[in-house]
């Protein structure tokens, strides 16, 4: 049986083993059937992503990140939950709100700043900045700044599966906004028709950009997309990791197992604009203060972990402060690092041999 997550090498960096505690398949989790070493996992893993996107706010306002950058603030608990039940060897594709996929698939937070700030020592040398990063090691295809082009390469790489019979299952995750694409039908329909083990993870936190989910999107809930195409799914509570964590078990047993792909529609939010420049205007504080004092993923964990007397409130800020400083020597290894020489302008760059045709 594969180890837990939270038990294997302190954490998730090189392991990628399954996380098998917990409840399964019921979408409604309890604390009572986990270990404190499995929440105290999740709580840590949330708290990095929290504090890394913090962090990345703050450097793009001081200009140390240009371009485009789209934070996670908020939705921690969907790819942190969905990543503990995954296997070594599950793939793992977004769109450009991808920082937190990135550290929940196991990638250093030093490369994903320094690709932020455009640095050599990122993930993608410095020349892909927020929206294009990638590691092979860490089976992360990348975040993709066209709206739902995540889900054909998804779909493509489940289908590399199948063809392989590797086991392995690919999470597809997309926005509330990119569902009308028709791309994403063309993918249901190809994975359906070839049982290819993939999970589309419908993250909805509510907007596409500036409009609100119900002004953008005919009909009910957004999992029930797939049922023409025979594709089961369900809606889960995307600010509770465990639950989360039950429905991704479901999921992904259910791919796995040959039984084809299958949609998990989040229900999130998040709490800052669609990207740094967005004022968000669109929806007011006090419904975004209503979500943070409610329904808050870390905040609703850590009740969760004192109820349960798993840790003590000094046991938690220790964490948070280990985290803290991770991610401030995470920012200074970015802002020491050199940029990229003029002459990587020229590598990595595919052209067609016009003298060849």
């Amino acid at each position: 049986m594969a180890r837990s997550k939270a038990t294997a090498s302190k954490g998730r960096k090189g392991t990628g083993a399954a996380q098998k505690v917990g409840a399964k398949g019921n979408g409604k989790a309890k604390a009572g059937s986990y270990s404190a070493e499995d929440l105290l996992f999740f709580y840590k893993e949330m708290l990095e992503i929290r504090r890394l996107e913090e962090r990345a706010g703050q450097m793009y306002g001081m200009g140390l990140i240009g371009g485009f950058c789209h934070l996670y603030i908020g939705q921690e608990a969907v790819v942190v939950g969905m990543q503990a039940a995954a296997i070594e060897g599950d793939t793992v594709v977004t769109s450009y709100r991808d920082h937190g996929h990135m550290i929940a698939c196991g990638m250093d937070p030093k490369g994903v700043l320094a690709e932020l700030t455009g640095r050599r020592t990122g993930y993608s040398k410095g020349k892909g900045g927020s929206m294009h990063m990638f590691s092979k090691e860490r089976n992360f295809y990348g975040g993709h700044g066209i709206v739902g082009a995540q889900v054909p390469i998804g779909t493509g790489i489940a289908f590399a599966h199948r063809y392989r019979g590797d086991g392995h299952v690919c999470m597809a995750y997309l926005g509330d906004g990119a569902v009308n694409q028709g791309q994403v039908y063309e993918s249901f329909n190809m994975a359906a028709l070839w049982h290819l083990p993939v999970i589309y993870v419908i993250e909805n936190n509510k907007y596409g950009m500036g409009t609100s989910v119900q002004r953008a999107a005919a009909g009910g809930d957004l999992f029930e997309r797939g049922h023409a195409y025979g594709i089961p799914g369900e809606m889960v509570d995307g600010m509770d990791v465990l639950a989360v964590k039950a429905a991704a078990d479901k999921a992904l047993a259910h791919a796995r197992g040959g039984a084809g792909p299958y949609i998990l529609e989040m229900a999130t939010y998040r709490y800052r604009g669609h990207s740094m420049s967005d004022p968000a205007k669109y929806r007011s504080r006090e419904e975004v203060q209503k979500v943070r004092e409610e329904r808050d993923p870390i905040e609703h964990l850590k009740e969760r972990i004192l109820a349960e007397k798993l840790a003590s409130e000094d046991d938690l800020k220790e964490i948070d402060k280990k985290v803290r400083a991770q991610v401030k020597e995470a920012a200074e290894f970015a802002q020491d690092s050199p940029e990229p020489d003029p002459s990587e302008l020229y590598t990595d760059v595919l052209k067609e041999d016009v003298a060849a045709a």
